[in-house]
């Protein structure tokens, strides 16, 4: 096999790999190491647009058939949490549930592995999905899909070089510092730049709640990497929901 077809079957697997762990697709797996793994990390946002798309497409559906403004919301919100098998909820609940507990460390990571959801945990993404479902009311489709996008931008972010991994294996292993600095720069770039139209009349307004969003998924990282050690797969959940849900109130403010 000549280098390029090499390169070629590492994006298509790296792709395939995007998808099947962002979305409910089948995709017929393919090779799954770090370097697949980088690959997924990169192209997440794209995914996150898409589901933004179809997010998009659901409410405006029920809002030309006369759905109330809240239930619209409602269920665009609830179809993209069954479009991700609500993974990333779970990740936030974990985390939560880990970091309001106080502990460190090997403690918190244990904590973080239970399949039970603690009272943190519950109010969390009761609190995400109201919030979410509130700010939906309010903005139209365009905003939805620079949300999603930044959602699963704050992967790419939370994989960048230098984060490390809490455990040797697990999730969080196989992507953690695995998307140079360069290119989560390019991501960030490309994400702002679609938000310009987030906001009708206010081209400024997206690309400033998308920093805005990034800058929190940082600060968390950066605080779950001091108390649990490195990144793990239920960080990068939380960072989704933190980064989904300050983007749509950020678009939402004025």
């Amino acid at each position: 096999m000549t280098r390029p077809s090499r390169a070629n079957a590492r994006v298509l697997d790296g792709l395939r790999l995007a998808v099947t762990t962002l979305t409910v697709l089948p995709l017929r797996a393919g090779r799954v190491d770090r370097s697949a793994a980088g690959v997924a990390m990169t192209v997440a946002p794209a995914v996150g647009a898409l589901l933004g798309l179809v997010l998009a497409g659901v409410h405006e559906g029920l809002r030309a058939a006369g759905s109330p403004a809240l239930v619209a919301a409602g269920v665009t919100v609830a179809t993209g949490a069954l479009l991700t098998r609500g993974l990333h909820l779970d990740g936030l609940a974990d985390t939560v549930d880990a970091l309001g507990s106080y502990r460190t460390g090997p403690a918190a990571l244990e904590i973080m592995k239970k399949p039970d959801i603690g009272p943190f945990g519950v109010a969390a993404i009761v609190v995400t999905l109201l919030i979410q479902a509130a700010a939906v009311t309010a903005v139209g489709p365009w905003a939805l899909v620079t949300a999603w996008a930044t959602g699963r931008l704050a992967i790419t972010v939370a994989c960048r070089r230098g984060v490390p991994a809490a455990r040797p294996d697990g999730l969080g292993a196989m992507v953690a510092s695995t998307v140079p600095l360069g290119t989560v720069l390019a991501a960030a770039i490309t994400v702002a730049a679609l938000a310009t139209t987030a906001v009708p009349g206010r081209p400024w307004q997206g690309p400033a709640a998308v920093l805005t969003a990034l800058l929190a998924v940082v600060l968390l990282v950066r605080h779950t990497v001091r108390r649990f050690g490195g990144l793990t797969g239920d960080v990068l959940g939380a960072a989704v929901e933190t980064a989904t849900t300050v983007t749509l109130i950020a678009v939402t403010l004025g």
